[in-house]
């Protein structure tokens, strides 16, 4: 999934990019994930300027994780923006004065897999729950209070006071 400078800066039309893309080597490793489907890329790259490119469009797929606290799973559906400006140096230095919101290349093409790829992962959710009002696992012997309530004591006591806990037994 490619651009090339030259044939967008002559092309008359936006160049057109509809691919799909294997994530699931990206999120290797991630014990929250349970399946990634593969990504639907829609993306349009336009000539902004000298040597400049623009893409946008949007990223999107599902990923099946587990609730951070209850550990059941959870289905997501990721519908994620995508917009990049990459800018062609002839020469192989980077200028003083970069602007922030570029994209240096130094070749006269750029693959964007990398890119769709560090979207993803920064797209993804830190915590995903079941529902908002999810109650987890019982912290003693691990029973899903969403399920039904356990007898365990769960009292809170002050750590400041706890050395008085048993002060009158």
């Amino acid at each position: 999934m490619e651009i090339h400078f030259r044939k967008l800066a002559n092309a008359d039309e936006p160049q057109q990019i509809h691919e799909t893309v294997d994530v699931s080597k990206v999120v290797k490793g991630r014990k929250d994930i349970l399946a990634v489907a593969p990504l639907s890329v829609e993306l349009k790259a336009l000539p902004a300027g000298t040597d400049c490119v623009n893409v946008v469009g949007k990223l999107s797929g599902d990923v099946d994780m587990l609730c951070s606290r209850c550990l059941n799973e959870v289905k997501s559906v990721l519908n994620i923006p995508f917009a990049e400006t990459f800018k062609w140096l002839k020469q192989p230095v980077l200028p003083e004065d970069g602007d922030d919101e570029l994209i240096y290349i130094k070749d006269e093409s750029v693959d964007l897999i990398p890119y769709v790829e560090e979207n993803f992962v920064l797209h993804l959710p830190d915590a995903v729950l079941c529902k908002a009002d999810c109650l987890g696992l019982c912290q003693k012997c691990g029973q899903n209070l969403n399920e039904g309530t356990c007898s365990c004591d769960n009292t809170v006591i002050d750590p400041r006071l706890a050395g008085l806990k048993n002060f009158f037994k």
